[in-house]
């Protein structure tokens, strides 16, 4: 909502110098941009209360306002906002609090609200998709040798390209990947069940890393020949979850890059950030629902919290 009015001097003065302040204190970038927009919104609702500056503010309008904002519309998408973007809102309020004790204002309200009960998925969880390049990137220098390597990159392409669950990929086998038609045979999703549609589109770019893997690096792998899975192991048996999760720990050491191995990535982190950048480049949330095979719009509705401080705007 970075264009809701605001009129008075003391309301633009005092946004002007929390976004200064925010900057002088190395608060991230999201921040500094989100966060004087949320206390805009606040600002442009106590305009509409009758009041130009804080002197008359009470604790009992903060909690007003929170309540409308509990029920106003999420003015991209429709429908209320998501319980994460309540969330923001209320940060930005503590934040301005924070601000205003700093600068010795006098105190005549306070924040006493209920954090909102969301999914525990964070921002942290999520790579972006420059970081995503990395880890492909990544993937030239993952291992000695190349045939490990060229696995690596089949086995980004399914968890991260494909968003399947570990269970998923380690049930992968060889005749389920069908190149004619570009799409990858999901046998069983979440908890064993079947996928309401079990075949997930794949690539030429994915398909050629796969291909690739198939033909030049998992005929080196021992008596590979003698098992039907996908993805094998130095013995030529079908891999676990933890060699999975082993490569992946491998890969993200090899970008050498703090940022992404101080999110402490795993498997699961690549469907929750592959879902969530579908949704930012703008697939409709039902086929990013199909995608990831989920039984229900609510199962990934949990993604739309990182793109709500965009959205409401």
């Amino acid at each position: 909502m970075k264009n809701l009015p605001v009129h008075s001097n003391t309301f633009l003065e005092i946004l002007n110098d929390f976004q200064n302040d925010l900057v002088t204190r190395n608060k991230s970038e999201s921040l500094v941009y989100n966060m004087p927009t949320h206390l805009r919104e606040f600002f442009n609702y106590l305009e509409a209360k009758g009041h130009e500056n804080l002197n008359h503010v009470t604790t009992k309008i903060v909690t007003k306002y929170y309540e409308y904002l509990s029920t106003r519309k999420n003015q991209t998408r429709g429908g209320a906002l998501s319980n994460g973007s309540l969330n923001k809102h209320q940060e930005a309020l503590k934040l301005f609090l924070k601000y205003l004790k700093n600068n010795n204002f006098k105190m005549t309200f306070g924040v006493h609200l209920k954090t909102e009960k969301t999914n525990t998925i964070t921002e942290k969880d999520i790579l972006t998709q420059d970081e995503v390049l990395e880890l492909f990137e990544a993937t030239n220098y993952s291992h000695v040798s190349k045939r490990f390597r060229l696995r690596d990159k089949a086995i980004l392409a399914v968890l991260y390209s494909c968003g399947l669950r570990r269970n998923e990929a380690v049930e992968l086998n060889l005749s389920d990947v069908d190149f004619d038609n570009k799409q990858i045979y999901i046998r069983n999703g979440s908890r064993n069940k079947k996928r309401k549609n079990p075949y997930v589109p794949i690539n030429d770019y994915n398909l050629n890393l796969i291909e690739d893997y198939i033909i030049n690096s998992r005929p080196q792998f021992h008596n590979s020949h003698l098992c039907e899975a996908l993805f094998v192991n130095k013995n030529g048996n079908r891999m676990l979850g933890k060699s999975f999760a082993d490569r992946l720990t491998a890969i993200v050491k090899a970008t050498e890059n703090e940022t992404i191995i101080d999110k402490d990535i795993s498997l699961h982190n690549l469907r929750h950030s592959v879902a969530t950048h579908l949704l930012q480049n703008g697939l409709p949330i039902e086929k990013v629902s199909e995608f990831l095979g989920h039984n229900s719009l609510e199962s990934t509705q949990i993604y739309t919290h990182f793109i709500d401080l965009d959205d409401d705007e």
